[in-house]
């Protein structure tokens, strides 16, 4: 694969990552995103490079998820994003 392609896959799962969280914002599920788009914007982060974190501690627990071949753990990535902008 060339370095074009990896950047556009990137981009594409970083784009659906983003998608998720938003998702999750909409529907107030779980109550730790709009809390964590809360804190960050209160200290003066960016909405988009909030949810740039928020995505980036998504990816982390999907991540752990197939590598562990287990469920995924929505206290885990609550308390991931409770830490933000500390990133796992």
């Amino acid at each position: 694969m060339h370095s074009s392609d990896d950047a556009a896959d990137d981009a594409f799962a970083h784009e659906k990552l983003v998608e998720a969280i938003e998702n999750q914002l909409a529907e107030g599920e779980p109550s730790a995103a709009q809390a964590t788009l809360n804190k960050l914007t209160l200290v003066g982060y960016e909405r988009e490079e909030t949810l740039s974190l928020m995505a980036q501690v998504l990816a982390h627990h999907i991540n752990l998820m197939l590598e562990q071949d287990a469920p995924f753990d929505l206290q885990a990535y609550e308390q991931s994003l409770r830490n933000l902008p500390d990133l796992p």
